[in-house]
């Protein structure tokens, strides 16, 4: 497991989701749900690259790899909330935060955008298990083959 492996995957997760989402948002679709859940992709790419340059350079373990999976996700995920913050406070701060979570999963309501951050956070926790989880079962045959030959 290295950290400057996992960091520089988290952040090409961070850059793809961010170019991704301005995308959206000038092209008009920023309020189409679904749309958003391709952003899954960008992650499974982020983290795979992290899990096949582990396995290449012969680190061993499930739990290292998930571990290394999850903690590149992470950094994706916290870089990109960081970077919403910081966007909804330049575009108005709570004014459009209400824009924003109207045509969002939370569904609208009274949020702070404490709230909003930590709703994504939990959120993406979920997803970057998720995403980790299905990659080492994917990676686990192929590590576990290698780790028989070698």
């Amino acid at each position: 497991m290295k950290f400057t492996r996992e960091l520089t995957n988290g952040i090409i997760i961070f850059l793809g989701i961010g170019i991704y989402f301005i995308i959206l948002e000038f092209a008009g679709l920023s309020d189409q749900v679904y749309l958003r859940f391709f952003n899954l992709l960008i992650v499974a790419y982020g983290v795979n690259r992290t899990i096949k340059a582990n396995q290449a350079d012969g680190i061993r373990g499930y739990n290292t790899h998930f571990l290394s999976a999850l903690i590149t996700s992470m950094i994706g995920a916290v870089l990109s909330i960081a970077a919403l913050l910081a966007y909804i406070a330049y575009n108005g701060g709570e004014a459009y935060l209400k824009n924003l979570s109207d045509n969002f999963i939370f569904g609208g309501g009274e949020l702070t955008i404490n709230h909003y951050c930590i709703g994504l956070l939990f959120e993406s926790t979920a997803a970057s298990l998720i995403v980790s989880f299905c990659l080492m079962q994917y990676w686990k045959d192929k590590v576990e083959v290698i780790n028989k030959v070698d």
